[in-house]
């Protein structure tokens, strides 16, 4: 677990650096977390205990570079700080730790089964998730539990989050038009939940459905000498 000393004046967020300057390998590195951060937004919107950062630096000591990963999930912070949000995640400042990392791995790995893995470790981050698309030999999709600080690897492509709330899986789909396979929220009864993408479909299509049923009943009432808008 992470040592500090709270009365140790640690540099502010405007003072650092807000990532390590790594470019990300691929565009997955940025949609995968970019999509669970916007689900986050909908089904939390009145919440305001949570912080998904992406692609952002968290500061765990003074003297070592950022870890930088891909998203990462914390409970209990303020999810706005001021109107220029975070730059960067000051751990000592923030005095929480993540619940939660994401490490989309390309086809150069960075430390993602090893150092990073260690570092999470070391700082009590309590779930570990590791996807790695292009793996065929073993799961794609890899969730560690902390279990008196080492992680533990948790069965199934699907699995719950009871600290948070939430689980995480993989399913195909289409997000930003493209289809293919993504990571997705999912309900304690194991059901997918929908994107912000989904619910705009699902809600025009709603629409849709009450105009036509509309049209039809108008038509209907014209057929019976009724003039529709006569009943207003």
């Amino acid at each position: 677990m992470l040592n500090y000393n709270p009365l140790h004046r640690f540099p502010s967020a405007e003072e650092l650096p807000d990532s390590d300057d790594t470019p990300v390998d691929n565009e997955l590195q940025d949609l995968i977390p970019g999509l669970l951060k916007a689900m986050l937004a909908l089904l939390w919107v009145e919440r305001w205990d949570w912080f998904f950062g992406v692609d952002m630096g968290i500061f765990y000591e003074e003297d070592k570079p950022p870890i930088v990963p891909d998203g990462f999930l914390s409970l209990g912070v303020q999810r706005f700080i001021d109107e220029n949000l975070r730059l960067s995640y000051v751990l000592p400042l923030e005095e929480v730790v993540p619940i939660f990392v994401l490490e989309v791995v390309s086809k150069q790995y960075r430390g993602e089964y090893s150092t990073k893995k260690d570092t999470y470790e070391e700082l009590g981050v309590l779930y570990y998730v590791v996807y790695n698309p292009t793996r065929c030999q073993k799961a794609p999709l890899e969730v560690y539990f902390l279990v008196n600080g080492k992680y533990v690897l948790q069965p199934g492509s699907q699995v719950w989050l009871p600290e948070i709330g939430l689980g995480i899986g993989r399913c195909r789909g289409v997000y930003q038009g493209v289809p293919r396979e993504w990571l997705y929220w999912y309900d304690e009864f194991g059901q997918r939940l929908l994107t912000p993408e989904e619910l705009i479909q699902q809600e025009q299509q709603l629409r849709q459905e009450a105009e036509r049923k509309a049209q039809i009943l108008a038509q209907r009432l014209r057929e019976l000498g009724i003039d529709p808008e006569n009943l207003l």
